[in-house]
């Protein structure tokens, strides 16, 4: 199943906008709050190593690595049931919050304040997790034997208690690893990694600051959470623009890449994932993998009949490639060399695997 990521926040604070720049979809945005729709589509993982392989070999094909994204509808008053069903089905999350003014979009809140637009998303996420572990420890409680595995789940669960009733994260409830293995379970919202992004205008891009910028850094600091800036009206003037023009545009405004790029490879991190590479004339591919996947399970992302026959994997990081110029030079410069199954993978490596089966 593929890894999913929501886009959270109020309602018009950007969240579709973003959705159909990361997916280049064209789900429709609106200026006024009560959208109930979601939205599903796959967003690609934009990787320039990806072009670089693509002059070497000619390929037929370039398939970069992808992440499913879910455009949940913004949370007003009366639709947290809805709002949380939605979150509970993703496995990290993109917090929206609004910075850029416009008049003739309304703020629901009815003034411009993103701290206390995060702050509000976090209490629903806080309250649920502790609704779902007071609920959990009164059916604990009303069986007639607490012993071996029910007991470590009831200790386990009254730390995560306490740390929400101070309104801490679940995340910072310092629980032990064989306590998380207790409350596999449960399925917990606080505990799913999170990156927060600040939706400005241009002028406030151009200024290099928005209202509320040091409180936003200040909430995520505290947290641990990543900050990123983007102007999602820019990103959508850019992401119109033909490739040529839109380089030329970026040099004008002094910007090194679209915003957008820039947040899906956080997005990718932040999920802690990486990408493998596969190069020929036929494809050239980045493969989705856990940090820390050895070379036996990431050939089985490829095919089950390669992880079950593999003999070797053929590495070069593609650093070395890069400098060495091609595969030929970069094996008289001897930066390929041939790894074991319990080699660990890193980002950017590029694999051919060898098997027999």
């Amino acid at each position: 199943m593929a890894l999913r990521c929501g886009i959270i926040g109020l309602p018009l604070v950007g969240k579709t906008t973003l959705f159909n720049l990361l997916t280049q979809g064209e789900a429709e945005t609106s200026t006024f709050a009560g959208r109930t729709k979601t939205n599903v589509r796959t967003a690609p993982i934009p990787d320039p190593r990806l072009d670089f392989l693509a002059v070497l070999y000619h390929p037929r094909k370039i398939t970069p690595a992808s992440l499913e994204v879910i455009d949940v509808p913004g949370l007003t008053r009366g639709s947290g049931a809805a709002f949380l069903a939605a979150v509970r089905e993703v496995d990290a999350l993109i917090h929206v919050v609004r910075a850029f003014r416009r008049d003739d979009v309304l703020h629901v809140e009815g003034s411009l304040n993103p701290a206390r637009d995060l702050e509000m998303i976090n209490a629903e996420l806080l309250l649920a997790d502790l609704q779902l572990v007071e609920t959990r420890l009164e059916r604990i409680a009303a069986g007639k034997k607490v012993k071996g595995e029910l007991l470590a789940e009831q200790n386990a669960l009254r730390k995560c208690q306490e740390a929400l009733e101070t309104e801490k994260p679940l995340l910072e409830a310092g629980l032990t690893p064989d306590e998380w293995q207790a409350l596999r379970h449960m399925g917990f919202l606080t505990t799913k990694p999170m990156l927060i992004v600040a939706n400005i205008d241009e002028e406030q891009l151009k200024a290099g600051d928005y209202q509320g910028r040091k409180e936003v850094e200040e909430y995520a600091g505290v947290r641990g959470i990543p900050v990123l800036t983007l102007c999602a009206a820019l990103e959508g003037e850019i992401a119109r623009l033909e490739p040529a023009d839109r380089q030329e545009f970026l040099r004008e405004m002094g910007i090194a890449e679209p915003g957008i790029e820039r947040l899906a490879r956080a997005i990718y991190r932040r999920l802690g994932l990486i990408s493998f590479l596969t190069a020929g004339e036929d494809e050239v591919r980045a493969w989705t993998i856990r940090e820390g996947t050895n070379a036996r399970a990431a050939a089985g992302k490829i095919h089950s009949d390669i992880e079950r026959g593999f003999i070797r994997a053929e590495v070069v990081g593609f650093d070395d490639l890069k400098d060495a110029g091609d595969m030929n030079k970069a094996r008289e410069k001897g930066l390929v060399r041939l790894e074991g199954k319990d080699y660990i993978v890193q980002d950017g490596d590029i694999i051919n695997f060898r098997f027999n089966v």
